[in-house]
């Protein structure tokens, strides 16, 4: 799984309620969610989110409420791939069974700025800071979870045969 992408970068202790606002879980619609996502924090993240676009973040990322819905909105708004120092234990899951990829390390989120562009290499276990030269290894995916990432989700995985 190879990404490419501008930095979007936010720091520590980024809940569920400011990635998605818990005025719009009345909705499924993932695009409305989409649409909604980061709002709170960052009033134009809708507007500069382009497909494939890498967020960053510190410790702690996605705690707060087990909904789905928040790395729904991460993945429907454009984003290919979420790098943290840390994340909570729940919505790495979530965002796993949704098919958003996600990996920690702590040593490149703490060196990414917003606005760099970053290529990440998951089979390799590879994160490069293309605006800045550095580079970064990390745990790359099971195959069964890369699997699961590339088919869109647990789901669509199961769906097709590829997780029993």
């Amino acid at each position: 799984m190879k990404f490419s992408g501008k930095v979007i970068k936010y720091g520590d202790n980024v809940d569920t309620d400011v990635i998605i606002p818990a005025r719009y879980l009345n909705t499924i619609d993932k695009k409305e969610l989409a649409s909604h996502c980061m709002e709170d924090i960052d009033k134009d993240f809708k507007n500069k989110v382009k497909a494939g676009d890498i967020m960053v973040a510190g410790n702690n990322f996605g705690c707060g409420s087990s909904r789905e819905h928040a790395p729904i909105a991460i993945k429907e708004s454009g984003i290919s791939l979420v790098i943290a120092k840390s994340f909570a234990r729940i919505f790495y899951r979530n965002s796993i069974n949704i098919g958003l990829a996600i990996v920690e390390c702590p040593e490149a989120a703490g060196a990414i700025e917003n606005g760099d562009t970053v290529e990440a290499d998951l089979d390799n276990g590879i994160i490069y800071d293309v605006t800045n030269g550095k580079q970064f290894k990390v745990q790359p995916f099971p195959e069964f979870i890369q699997k699961i990432i590339a088919n869109g989700g647990l789901v669509e995985s199961v769906k097709k045969g590829d997780i029993k």
